[in-house]
């Protein structure tokens, strides 16, 4: 039997610590602060448990959420490339702070770089929302 990255990590409070970090910048952060709501612990919630059960904790996220269906979910909101970068460059900087060892460190940098391209769903010049403007013909 293998041992998880959770395992590994200190067990699914690990990831709190790493949202925790995570979210004190995004809290300060222009680009991405109005992506989020007014309150941020759900959230929170739901991406420590997220992370937690993509390295190997059981169902912790799905069997409250459902399938985490994250493009969906990240859909209504304008993620382009500097956006997602950011998100990257907050994690990656998280990641650091909580001191994981080297082999979650690795699995949790190498996730972050497979991650950030995925979020993108708008690019420079993209139409506007659904919600936006509508073109008259």
């Amino acid at each position: 039997m293998t041992t998880s990255i959770t395992d590994l990590a200190g067990g699914p409070d690990a990831f709190v610590r790493l949202v925790d970090a995570f979210y004190a910048r995004v809290e300060q952060d222009p680009v991405l602060r109005p992506m989020y709501p007014e309150d941020l612990e759900p959230g929170k919630e739901h991406l420590a448990l997220f992370l937690a059960q993509y390295f190997g904790a059981t169902d912790l996220y799905s069997s409250r959420r459902g399938h985490p269906r994250l493009r969906m979910r990240h859909a209504p909101f304008p993620i382009d490339p500097e956006a997602a970068g950011r998100w990257a460059t907050h994690m990656l900087a998280a990641v650091e702070d909580v001191g994981f060892t080297p082999e979650v460190r690795a699995a949790l940098e190498a996730y972050v770089v497979r991650a950030t391209p995925t979020l993108v769903n708008r690019l420079p010049g993209d139409l506007p929302a659904a919600d936006g403007p509508t073109p008259t013909t």
